[in-house]
C-alpha cells in the first residue's frame, strides 16, 4: 500500500483504472493515465502514463510515455521517456525506451534498446 501512494504521487491523477476482478480484452487506447489492477488480453497504446499494480497483468504490446510495472507483461513494451520495473515485476518482451530502471528483485527477460529521442521533446518543439 505504501508503495502504489508513492508511484501514483510520481505520476499525478489516475484517469482510468482497471479494477482487480476486470478483464478487458482488446487494445486499450487512452490520451490520461491508466492504472491496471487487473488483466488487459490486447495491450495498451497512447497512454500518458502506465501503472501496471501488483496484482495486474497485460498480455499484448504497450506504449506510453512514462510505465511503472509491478506486476506483469508479456509483449513488447515502448516507453519514450522512462520505464521502471519495481521489485515485484515481471516483464517478457523487449523494452524500448529513453531510461530504464530495473529494481532488485524485478524478473525481465528479453532484450532493451535505449533510444533518446522521447516523444516528449517533440510535442514541444511542435507548439514552437
Amino acid at each position: 500500500m505504501f508503495g502504489a501512494n508513492k508511484v501514483e504521487k510520481r505520476v499525478g491523477r489516475i484517469e482510468t483504472v482497471v479494477g482487480h476482478e476486470s478483464v478487458i480484452t482488446g487494445t486499450v487506447s487512452t490520451k490520461g493515465s491508466l492504472k491496471v489492477d487487473g488483466v488487459i488480453n490486447g495491450g495498451v497504446e497512447q497512454a500518458d502514463s502506465l501503472i501496471i499494480g501488483e496484482n495486474g497483468k497485460v498480455v499484448g504490446d504497450v506504449t506510453a510515455q512514462m510505465i511503472i510495472i509491478s506486476g506483469e507483461i508479456s509483449g513488447h513494451i515502448k516507453a519514450f521517456v522512462s520505464i521502471e520495473l519495481m521489485e515485484e515485476a515481471r516483464v517478457k518482451g523487449d523494452i524500448k525506451t529513453a531510461q530504464i530502471s530495473i529494481n532488485e528483485g524485478a524478473f525481465f527477460e528479453g532484450n532493451v534498446v535505449m533510444d533518446k529521442a522521447p516523444v516528449m521533446e517533440s510535442r514541444e518543439t511542435d507548439r514552437e
